[in-house]
């Protein structure tokens, strides 16, 4: 089974979900010696970064328009050809899997943006062989806006979270560095970006409420100028940073606050659980299928019920039990898993075109 990445993904983000789960399955297909074939271009990727890959060179033409174009070499018959982000070979002798995360486009951007964005994504889903999704609530968002495709093209498979997110003993003695200034601090921590959809205004207007406590950000853009007055209060913002410092990190946090309206899948909750820390989030999208019934969970997107459930966890034993739930609950994702699944599924399609 020849397979073919194309990592666009790397130029189009620095961090971010889609780039960890396109790391995790190439470093498995690698250790695993398939013959696997890496297309790219330079970047600064932190996920990339962390990777022995030799790419070869798929065009000269630059990746920013060539994210909207099909791959650009000829592929051996009988090929799997799976894009990092709504690309497809336009070949009839080789098999295309697309993988679909989300349809944040679709609900909740406008414009030319989503105009162009929901053209690739349409022409690439409909012409695949197989569609991965990795949750199931993707699932029905992609038959909601696509109920032309057959289900049985369709394979749910869910992201897993790195071995790297696990509970240190007396975590604070790891708060040294550039994370001196959290020692003794009762802090929650927000995970990504911070627009629209997000939540982050709310976020903040949560932790002003919990006493004696500050906000930690990490990732996402530059702390903008109509949000420097969040440094003035304390809080704390870190980018591109290591998985084992962001373990650090939630090991020490009194809570992950994730109260974003949609997710694909939520990899920081699954993260943040691995790790010992309780995780406050929304009963919407597919954040319930991530977070079970380990995770504090509103109904309602308001100030006033994710700072009931915060304070919650002030009880010892409440906290404790929640903890214990997630370390139950994250068992439930696992890269290998995902690996496992994702071959068995190009092998699936393989089957179904050429035998």
């Amino acid at each position: 089974m020849k397979i073919v990445y194309d990592n666009i993904i790397y130029s189009l983000q620095k961090a971010g979900g889609i780039s960890a789960y396109w790391s995790e399955l190439s470093s498995r297909f690698l250790d695993a010696g398939f013959d696997i074939a890496f297309y790219g271009y330079p970047n600064d990727n932190i996920f990339m970064s962390y990777l022995d890959i030799d790419f070869k060179k798929e065009s000269s033409i630059n990746y920013k328009m060539n994210r909207y174009l099909d791959f650009q070499q000829k592929l051996p018959k009988g090929s799997i050809f799976h894009s990092s982000y709504y690309r497809i070979a336009n070949q009839k002798d080789i098999a295309n899997i697309t993988t679909v995360h989300d349809f944040t486009y679709e609900y909740y951007r406008s414009g030319l943006a989503r105009v162009v964005h929901s053209w690739q994504k349409s022409r690439v889903i409909n012409k695949s062989d197989g569609i991965i999704c990795i949750s199931e609530n993707t699932k029905k968002d992609l038959l909601k806006f696509y109920p032309n495709i057959k289900e049985e093209k369709i394979k749910v498979i869910y992201n897993g979270v790195s071995d790297t997110f696990c509970q240190l003993n007396e975590a604070s003695q790891y708060l040294t560095n550039y994370y001196q200034n959290l020692q003794d601090k009762k802090y929650i921590l927000y995970v990504g970006d911070r627009k629209g959809y997000k939540n982050f205004e709310i976020a903040v207007k949560v932790v002003e409420q919990i006493h004696n406590c500050i906000l930690v950000i990490v990732g996402g853009e530059d702390i903008s100028d109509k949000e420097n007055d969040l440094l003035k209060k304390g809080y704390f913002h870190f980018q591109g940073i290591s998985a084992k410092d962001l373990n650090i990190l939630y090991n020490n946090a009194f809570c992950l606050l994730y109260p974003s309206y949609y997710e694909g899948f939520g990899i920081p909750i699954a993260e943040a659980m691995s790790a010992g820390c309780p995780v406050v989030s929304t009963h919407t999208s597919s954040i319930p299928e991530v977070a079970g019934d380990a995770g504090l969970l509103v109904d309602k997107i308001e100030i006033e019920e994710f700072v009931r459930v915060i304070l919650k966890l002030e009880n010892k034993d409440y906290r404790d039990k929640i903890i214990k739930k997630g370390l139950a609950q994250v068992k439930k994702f696992n890269w290998d898993k995902c690996f496992k699944e994702t071959v068995e599924f190009y092998k699936k399609v393989l089957g179904e075109k050429f035998l």
